[in-house]
């Protein structure tokens, strides 16, 4: 029975639940709550991304100034070497705080962000229902 998997040489490890994941992901850099996400998209010092699916957008409402990117196409969206890119990534500096509906798939997202070279990365604490929750601006 082997004892490796993937390229040559490489130890097999046990699987790693979506718990632990998130656990481990999150200890890599620091989250942010809703209150401090709104004041600094609003002084300009932070680009928010909604990541969530288009029936929860018509369902909630969106976030003012957000940028709508749907999951699939974050990486491609927010690479300031990529083509495809917003007009708005142009650092790997830039800070990005990527909401998802309550703050689970968010995680994940910014942490594929830090794998770009977008050190400033992270996602909202529970998400757009913390948003709405904090009271904050929803159209």
């Amino acid at each position: 029975m082997s004892t490796t998997s993937g390229p040559a040489g490489s130890a097999s490890h046990p699987p790693v639940g979506i718990d632990e994941l998130l656990e481990r992901v999150r200890a890599g850099y620091e989250r942010i709550e809703a209150r401090e996400a709104y004041e600094a998209a609003r002084a300009g010092d932070a680009l928010l991304v909604d990541i969530r699916y288009a029936a929860l957008r018509e369902q909630d409402g969106l976030i003012p100034g957000a940028h709508v990117v749907e999951r699939n196409e974050l990486e491609w969206r927010l690479d300031p070497q990529g083509s495809h890119r917003l007009p708005e990534a142009t650092s790997h500096g830039l800070r990005v705080v990527v909401i998802c509906n309550e703050g689970y798939a968010s995680s994940l997202a910014a942490q594929s962000l830090h794998q770009l070279g977008l050190h400033r990365a992270t996602d909202l604490v529970g998400g757009f229902q913390a948003w709405r929750g904090a009271g904050l601006p929803v159209e």
